[in-house]
């Protein structure tokens, strides 16, 4: 399993700090290549910049009365939450659909769901496991 990951491309963990101006202020945002590299693929899908697309979540994130101390973790679970939802079948990568006309309502509501049953799982086999 390990090598799964250890032998992939190094440079996708390897830092990048970019910077942006959010609003007039100039801030920066340190993320690994491999989230630059989802959070392009995002903005993409929806035709605007990178820099667009973190100004975005940032202003909707603010809208909606979030606590977006760590925005770089918001970023990286935004991008985590993405491929997760494309591995479930809730997306698709098909670059076609913008994100902004897809069923938000509906895709959480799964996503919870799933959410939920996957815990219960993982609950119900603890006591069964061994690490012999």
């Amino acid at each position: 399993m390990c090598q799964l990951f250890i032998s992939a491309d190094d440079s996708l963990w390897s830092s990048k700090t970019k910077s942006l101006r959010i609003q007039g202020v100039v801030t920066s945002i340190r993320l690994e290549v491999f989230f630059w590299d989802i959070l392009e693929e995002l903005s993409f899908r929806d035709q605007m910049t990178v820099n667009q697309l973190i100004t975005k979540l940032y202003l909707e994130s603010l809208d909606a009365d979030h606590d977006i101390g760590n925005f770089t973790s918001f970023l990286r679970v935004c991008c985590s939450r993405y491929l997760s939802l494309i591995a479930d079948g809730d997306l698709s990568r098909e670059t076609r659909l913008p994100l902004e006309k897809v069923d938000a309502k509906n895709i959480i509501k799964r996503e919870t769901l799933r959410k939920n049953q996957r815990s219960a799982l993982f609950n119900d086999s603890e006591g069964n496991l061994s690490i012999n």
